[in-house]
């Protein structure tokens, strides 16, 4: 019962039915969840540690608010997390290692149709999990818990603001050369891919000048083999 209040309180965060900065009561969410006290505290506790709740002065919790130094602190772990996790998914690739390349595909294909008709919550959903996907590739169980206390807060920076169409290409890119076992490619796609969602999580959240980022500037020549 405390896991499936914590997953439903998480949703909820994800998909914004609970707005950041906003207090959720113990008793009230157990009401809406139809559930016991106890599991639904247990599942605010988790929830904290997670990074998604914040506790109170006082008493109680709240939905956490992302000030500026919180992406910046978190795009700094993130970067170099999953650049490396892309040069291990195509070393393991290299390697003969391959289950999940089917799987990567997929998700990217979920994402592209979502894209298509505007279902922007399944679409971040989808490409969440790609990134997922390519942390479990790289097959380093210390780097996938890791991944793990990053994921949620990932997915609620993920889930306020679209991704551009050249970010959706890096992707694919991504997939590329990973799949191709290139090493050295994958990591540097994916470290313009993280650059890029920085800087349009500055300008979703604080409205920061959003120019030509690094991925756009750059262009597909450099992401191809000559």
């Amino acid at each position: 019962m405390s896991a499936q209040a914590r997953e439903s309180v998480r949703q909820r965060i994800i998909d914004r039915r609970y707005p950041m900065g906003s207090r959720l009561v113990e008793r009230e969410v157990a009401e809406e969840l139809r559930m016991s006290r106890v599991p639904v505290r247990e599942a605010l506790r988790a929830l904290v540690t997670e990074g998604l709740l914040e506790l109170l002065p006082h008493s109680g919790v709240r939905v956490r608010s992302l000030e500026r130094a919180d992406v910046r602190f978190l795009y700094e772990v993130w970067e170099p997390l999953a650049v490396q996790a892309s040069r291990l998914a195509a070393r393991r690739v290299a390697d003969g290692a391959g289950a999940h390349l089917a799987e990567l595909r997929g998700l990217l294909e979920r994402a592209e149709q979502a894209a298509a008709v505007g279902e922007g919550e399944r679409e971040v959903a989808a490409h969440t999990a790609f990134h997922d996907e390519v942390v479990a590739l790289a097959g380093n169980p210390l780097l996938i818990r890791t991944m793990e206390q990053l994921s949620w807060q990932l997915q609620l920076l993920f889930g306020m603001r679209e991704e551009p169409a050249h970010m959706r290409a890096q992707h694919a890119q991504m997939l590329r050369y990973i799949a191709a076992g290139d090493e050295e490619a994958a990591a540097a796609v994916t470290f313009l891919h993280v650059r890029d969602s920085r800087a349009v999580a500055l300008h979703s959240l604080f409205g920061d000048e959003l120019g030509k980022q690094p991925g756009e500037r750059l262009g597909e020549e450099l992401y191809t083999k000559k």
